[in-house]
């Protein structure tokens, strides 16, 4: 018999979870099947997995948002039936999300009562801004309260949704990677006070991360799932990241996959010193989608074999410089030129002089979603030989080259002929890899280019970049993922607040210092 959710006040303090033969089905898709974990009361349980292993699917049942076909979910050994997100919170189960959730319009003050659900008609101002003040001096955070989230830091932001979280004092609180946008020291402070509140018996988290550093460090268990299956439980204190990475991805991974996600590289041939530029940003604005500025007098070079890597919080100008790049958002002001010639990323200047790009959210970006992927494929050059002739186009010509390259890349689709928006993310971004990769390269421009992507997908991803490099392209890699630059960059640049404030050589990068200049502490 399932235990109703009763209206009198619920239990304090860390609460025991398990969950066991959880199953839930898409359809003919089982997203998960049937997963056992335990999760012990006041620890901070890591869950891992590849993109689409089920770990969204697994907290989503926790947290009321989706109901499982079979299994049961515990709490303090309790069957518990959680139809929605308010009976998990009646439950004391909170979740913070990887997207900010918070009312652009409204103070912090505003912000955490809303977080409550049920707001009076009218309210004591004075009385709720003492007790939100008593609040505060319980945590390790200060905002201001009458500060509004436009105002706010992306790692302020983030603390501003986890403290919503705290203030409605949750037993379990699940944090979807939650330092996706935080600079290293961001996150590390958000984390270890994280791990104090498990500690100290007032809440246990369930955190999902794909960084091992962040699981070695804060977690007390791991559970890793692989293709919507619980596959390897542990201690924190008996495993490591190679064996977690081999969970992830089968006994075939190597040592090598565990760094992050980061696929190993070979030895990289030394870039020529003295090279003339083949990339040449000079004093470059470009206003945001507010008018105001976003990209402020920036300039940057990059040489043919080199990469160079943009670091920075998400919200920081680098959107917009590759939109400002790539001829999706005006420039105001500045010059581009590709191997000494101006650029204004026409297409007939994106044939001419061999520039390339791997933008984010490539279904959105780079790709009519209802056209094939064969025509998707043939976007760039459709109307040149061999692809046309004499004014006509070709199609069988299109097919043919499409299933090519299917092959080559490994794309996993029902054919050519199949809409593109029908594939997964990782096979979109492997279809526009195909056709952005094809040919003599002089510069490519990837923005974020393994987002959201399964091991993989990534190792594939960081390896075809790498060898433009080494065929002697230029490569401007925009990330916010600090362990992809270390891992490929020859150089990298911090970007703050439109301009390039910090530059140093990649193998003498020093995480910290990356971080300081990234949150605007020199």
């Amino acid at each position: 018999m399932i235990a109703p959710v009763t209206p009198h006040p619920r239990a304090q303090g860390a609460l025991a979870l398990d969950t066991l033969d959880l199953t839930k089905r898409f359809g003919d898709f089982t997203a998960m099947d049937h997963v056992s974990m335990q999760v012990a009361p006041g620890s901070v349980h890591a869950l891992l997995g590849e993109n689409g292993a089920g770990k969204s699917t697994l907290v989503k049942c926790v947290a009321g948002f989706q109901r499982p076909e079979e299994g049961s979910i515990l709490i303090d050994g309790r069957e518990q039936a959680i139809a929605n997100p308010v009976v998990a919170r009646q439950l004391g189960i909170g979740m913070v999300y990887q997207h900010f959730t918070l009312a652009p319009g409204m103070t912090v003050a505003e912000n955490l009562l809303l977080a409550g659900g049920q707001v009076p008609t009218l309210i004591d101002w004075k009385a709720k801004r003492a007790e939100l003040q008593d609040f505060l001096a319980t945590t390790p955070f200060r905002l201001d309260l009458d500060a509004r989230p436009s105002q706010l830091a992306a790692g302020e932001k983030q603390k501003l949704e986890l403290l919503k979280q705290l203030y409605l004092k949750p037993r379990l609180l699940i944090l979807d990677e939650p330092t996706s946008v935080l600079t290293p020291q961001e996150a590390d402070e958000v984390l270890g006070h994280v791990r104090a509140f498990a500690q100290g018996g007032h809440c246990t988290v369930l955190i999902i991360t794909h960084k091992f550093r962040e699981v070695m460090a804060y977690a007390d268990a791991v559970t890793v799932l692989r293709r919507g299956r619980a596959v390897h439980h542990a201690a924190v204190r008996d495993t490591d990241p190679t064996r977690l990475a081999q969970a992830m991805m089968g006994a075939g991974a190597t040592p090598d996959e565990a760094s992050e996600g980061a696929s190993a590289v070979a030895p990289r041939t030394p870039v020529a010193a003295g090279a003339a530029p083949a990339l040449e940003v000079e004093s470059l604005s470009a206003p945001g989608d507010r008018g105001t500025p976003a990209v402020q007098s920036l300039s940057l070079q990059v040489r043919p074999g080199e990469i160079l890597g943009v670091a920075g919080v998400s919200g920081n100008g680098q959107r917009e410089l590759v939109e400002a790049l790539v001829g999706q958002r005006a420039r105001s002001a500045g010059r581009v030129r590709v191997g000494g010639q101006p650029y204004r990323a026409s297409r007939g200047d994106n044939r001419r002089l061999r520039v390339r790009s791997l933008p984010e959210e490539p279904l959105r970006n780079a790709c009519v979603a209802g056209l094939s992927v064969a025509e998707n494929m043939a976007l760039r050059d459709f109307d040149q030989p061999p692809l046309a002739a004499g004014g006509l186009l070709r199609f069988a010509r299109w097919r043919a080259r499409a299933r090519q390259w299917i092959a080559e890349y490994g794309i996993k689709t029902r054919g050519e002929r199949a809409p593109i928006g029908s594939l997964s993310g990782g096979n979109v971004q492997r279809a526009v890899l195909a056709r952005e990769l094809a040919g003599d390269i002089q510069v490519l421009i990837a923005a974020n280019p393994v987002f959201g992507l399964d091991f993989a997908a990534v190792a594939e991803i960081h390896a075809r970049i790498v060898q433009v490099r080494e065929r002697g392209g230029a490569v401007l890699l925009v990330s916010e993922d600090l362990d992809e630059l270390l891992a490929l960059s020859d150089r990298i640049v911090v970007m703050s607040e439109g301009r390039i404030v910090y530059e140093t050589p990649a193998a003498s990068a020093d995480r910290h210092v990356l971080g300081a200049h990234m949150g605007g502490g020199h």
